[in-house]
């Protein structure tokens, strides 16, 4: 089988791999460097759950080849804090009860960083646009509203 060179960073580590030229990012992140904070979902980029941070742009992972990322910047779940010293946005999940079942949680987390990158100070509609963009099977869009809202306010200095 053909494979072709690839160099991408992820999280702050430079990878240099060799793969197929039809291997999925998604599968790369998983199962080549063990990130599986990156979650598969519906496999069509309909449920947003391989979403990730792709040059500080949320992508689909499931729709995107490996080759495709070749020479860019990659930010995974992974990426955002420690059980120990958590990212703003994942002590607000917590905090808030934004997690519930958790499958949604890794791209609901990295779209919400995106969000927050580019607007420090978004209204709930604008969070709830945002936010729309992945499906939470357990319905708790209310509590992740919440928690964006919260880290907002606490990466802005406010309780």
């Amino acid at each position: 089988m053909e494979t072709v060179q690839i160099s991408v960073t992820v999280n702050g580590k430079l990878y240099e791999r060799s793969v197929e030229p039809r291997h999925l990012l998604s599968d790369f992140l998983r199962h080549d460097l063990g990130l599986t904070g990156t979650h598969v979902g519906c496999e069509h980029g309909v449920c947003g759950m391989c979403t990730i941070l792709l040059d500080g742009q949320t992508a689909r992972s499931c729709l995107t080849f490996a080759v495709q990322a070749d020479g860019a910047t990659i930010s995974t779940v992974e990426s955002l804090g420690t059980p120990q010293h958590m990212h703003p946005l994942q002590a607000a999940f917590w905090e808030k009860h934004g997690l519930q079942c958790g499958y949604c949680t890794p791209a609901m987390l990295l779209t919400a960083k995106e969000l927050l990158d580019a607007n420090p100070n978004p209204t709930r509609e604008e969070i709830r646009e945002a936010m729309s963009a992945n499906l939470c099977r357990c319905t708790g869009y209310q509590t992740i509203v919440d928690a964006v809202e919260s880290a907002a306010s606490a990466m802005q200095g406010g309780a």
